[in-house]
């Protein structure tokens, strides 16, 4: 290619996330192809001179030539798609790799070898293999031999230095030294190498593995939304500092007020709030902190008020400026700092998604070949890249009628091609089909009998009914053994439901045709929970024949008469929840939850970081500290440990032994109740006595992490979530929420609060392409 080719020239800074599999950065030198240079006027003035320097352009090219347009568009295309960065090489071979770097299947592997490099914590020594984390229960786990975890996670690095090799190659040597995250992959993959080879030498038998630290790494770098996360909460820090601060002031102040309130005093009788809770300055701090969560209320305070009712007035003091006020204050300030920096972070894809529509449009351009003053493109070659872009096909067919809308005339400009591209913007709309059409007029009526809502009202009422049978059997058999309970009856009504339930079923498929009811979610789960007890039943006739309360039903079957019955109503409850889609606050509060899961997992996989990390340090100070007490006997001969506690309120005494740090899935576990704040000062107590007082500091840091910082980040994201499916549903009926589905995301939910990029903010990002030189 001789001409207009897209080439490599001018070096332009660039700096973003390199490596994700989504909204990821790219920028590097071109390689393979001939190259010829082209320059241009860009900027505030490119409309001007637009028309002189298409009118001077030269187009002679190829087939080949117009492949590769093609196939940039393509590529274009799909990097708007899924807000990815446009900066990366173009050429036809670098374009190949690119999009099957990016394909689903390449990306699944990627994502399934990280999954298994964290998931080796688990297998590794100490191994979590066992039933119980109780070390009285607790049997020997199972440990791979020497060599086993090592090779698999040998493998993975391998794949990991492909994986960076690419992304060096698709971005290239200069914009690789500005990448921090993709310099800080090479040092992660090196330092878990040089570990590797440690490890083996020592024949896996090293106290310390540093590269269990880095693995979440990993997880981190293959996804530009958790950096976009991370990149977030590092700029909330400032703000959350300072009300941090005002928290540690308030609770210094409060700390020195009670040691001067409760000091020691010559009657033991009234030193209950001395010896307890201020006996000394860090003990005193801990008690406070802890009533800041509330966790320890109102025993903090009781020996004090059993004394003098006055001092509530103290407690009641903290509580309220700490928790009710600063802690709030805080989550209001999490809320609006992060809010305005996710705002930012939503901004920036919606300006690669432009941007990658207007440089497509950009390409199509000089496959047109021709010397007007206005751009154009074919619309030919629009339907041409439509058909071989990878994205959903509620998307491809809709922009794909909206281009044909202008095959008449047989091009468009780039106002018009970015208006079909705005169907990206919209909400997916699910339709379902149309009903099925019947010849006969009794056929007729009856489908209009059958699918009128009033038939689910029914079913709902039914379901209601069965639900309330349970629960009075249950009632009225709460005191009785498994032995002792008369099953047949409740069996008996279970199948009256479960036969309405199949005619339920059976009606609605003959109302909606097969794909109809399939379309409807909430069929879907009702479907097939019907199905499911109606085999239960069947094995239940199989196993029993037909029942009568004479019957021993112990010793038949695989299963007690008992244990199938049970099985049957867990189902019908849980079948009970079909009621949310038709109760319009409680669906949108499921689909709420639902958006969560799908659209935030990007938060999710920060906080797997974040347990990650704290779980290895946690066993790296604390595994094995808390040794399990001798038996019950040696108890009462007086053999108990140095640390060992039966104080009301204890680790010890209340049974927390299978809490600890010995293994991975423990500490996860352990980090998990700390997390919830309910006894967690039990465990920093105990850690405490059995280590040292410097173990409060592990605790406090990760209730800072996850509780006050994660916990109301969490609740911020789901308010905002919340609220925009509120306002979207507002108008509509208790059916439309069954009939509509929106398919929400984090971009959809603040994209009316994003001002548009203007035409000329387009036109200088995309100058700044280092490998996309074309005169305008």
């Amino acid at each position: 290619m001789e001409t207009d080719r897209l080439l490599t020239g001018a070096e332009v800074q660039h700096t973003g996330d390199y490596g994700s599999g989504a909204e990821v950065q790219h920028t590097g030198d071109y390689g393979s192809g001939a190259e010829v240079q082209h320059t241009g006027d860009y900027g505030s003035g490119s409309a001007r001179s637009r028309g002189d320097s298409r009118s001077s352009r030269r187009m002679s090219y190829s087939a080949d030539d117009e492949s590769l347009y093609i196939q940039q568009a393509v590529v274009f295309i799909e990097d708007a798609i899924h807000y990815r960065s446009i900066n990366h090489r173009v050429d036809a071979r670098s374009l190949r790799l690119y999009r099957w770097y990016y394909s689903r299947i390449c990306q699944w592997i990627l994502g399934s070898i990280i999954a298994v490099v964290l998931l080796l914590v688990f297998v590794e020594r100490p191994s979590s293999l066992s039933i119980s984390s109780d070390p009285h229960h607790r049997s020997v786990p199972w440990e791979p031999p020497c060599g086993a975890t090592e090779i698999v996670e040998m493998l993975c690095l391998i794949i990991f230095c492909l994986d960076l090799a690419v992304k060096s190659y698709l971005i290239g040597w200069e914009e690789f030294r500005k990448s921090k995250w993709l310099i800080s992959y090479t040092v992660v993959i090196s330092v878990s190498l040089i570990d590797w080879v440690l490890s083996v030498s020592m024949e896996c038998d090293e106290k310390l593995r540093v590269r269990r630290l880095v693995r979440p790494f990993f997880l981190l770098q293959n996804s530009s939304l958790m950096k976009k996360t991370l990149k977030c909460i590092k700029r909330t820090l400032p703000e959350i500092a300072s009300v941090i601060l005002l928290l540690a002031l308030h609770l210094c102040l409060f700390t020195m007020i009670g040691m001067l309130l409760f000091a020691k005093n010559e009657d033991p009788k009234k030193n209950g709030e001395w010896q307890f809770h201020f006996r000394d300055m860090t003990t005193s701090l801990t008690s406070l902190l802890v009533l800041l969560t509330t966790a320890n209320n109102p025993d903090v305070m009781i020996p004090a008020y059993s004394l003098n009712r006055g001092y509530s007035i103290f407690f009641i003091t903290f509580s309220v400026i700490g928790t009710y006020c600063l802690m709030n204050l805080l989550t209001a300030i999490i809320y609006n700092q992060f809010r305005g920096y996710l705002l930012m972070s939503v901004k920036t894809s919606i300006i690669r998604r432009r941007l990658g529509i207007r440089a497509a449009f950009h390409v199509l351009c000089f496959h047109r070949a021709q010397a007007e003053a206005q751009e154009l493109v074919s619309v030919d070659a629009v339907l041409q890249v439509m058909s071989r872009v990878n994205m959903k096909s509620y998307y491809k067919s809709a922009i794909t009628v909206a281009a044909q809308q202008f095959a008449e005339q047989g091009t468009m400009d780039y106002q018009q091609f970015r208006r079909i591209f705005d169907e990206l913007d919209k909400d997916c709309i699910k339709e379902h089909p149309p009903l099925p059409q019947y010849t006969s007029v009794t056929l007729q009526k009856l489908q209009l009998v059958f699918s009128h809502y009033y038939i689910t009202v029914l079913g709902n009422l039914v379901a209601l009914a069965n639900v309330i049978c349970i629960c009075t059997i249950l009632v009225l058999n709460s005191e009785k053994s498994t032995a002792e309970r008369d099953n047949y009856i409740l069996e008996i009504i279970n199948l009256c439901f479960i036969l309405f339930y199949l005619f339920e079923m059976s009606v609605k498929i003959f109302a909606f045709g097969w794909r109809g009811y399939l379309s409807y979610r909430s069929n879907i789960f009702d479907g097939f929970l019907t199905v499911l007890l109606l085999i239960l039943q069947i094995a239940i006739f199989i196993t029993y024949r037909l029942p009568y309360s004479q019957w021993d039903p112990s010793s038949h079957g695989v299963m007690s008469l008992w244990e199938m019955v049970r099985l049957v109503n867990m189902l019908i409850v849980f079948r009970f929840l079909r009621i949310i889609p038709d109760i319009k606050l409680m669906a949108l509060v499921a689909s709420t939850l639902l958006d969560l899961v799908k659209n935030l997992r990007a938060f999710a996989g920060v906080l797997v970081v974040v347990y990650y990390v704290f779980a290895v340090f946690g066993i790296w100070l604390f595994e094995g500290a808390i040794k399990p007490p001798p038996e019950m006997s040696e108890l009462s001969m007086g053999n108990t440990t140095s640390n060992f506690s039966t104080v009301c309120g204890t680790y010890e005494q209340l049974g927390y032994w299978p809490n600890n740090f010995d293994d991975f899935a423990a500490a996860v576990i352990l980090l998990y109740d700390v997390m919830i704040v309910n006894n967690w000062q039990a465990f920093m107590e105990a850690y405490s006595r059995y280590t040292s007082e410097w173990s409060k500091v592990y605790f406090v840091c990760w209730w800072l992490t996850s509780s006050v910082m994660w916990v109301n980040l969490f609740v911020a994201l789901i308010l905002e979530n919340f609220i925009y499916k509120w306002d979207r549903s507002h108008s509509c009926t208790v059916t439309d929420v069954e009939k509509i589905r929106y398919e929400t995301s984090v971009q959809f939910m603040f994209k009316e609060q994003i001002q548009e990029p203007t035409e000329e903010e387009l036109v200088c990002q995309l100058h700044k392409h280092p490998h996309l030189h074309l005169d305008w």
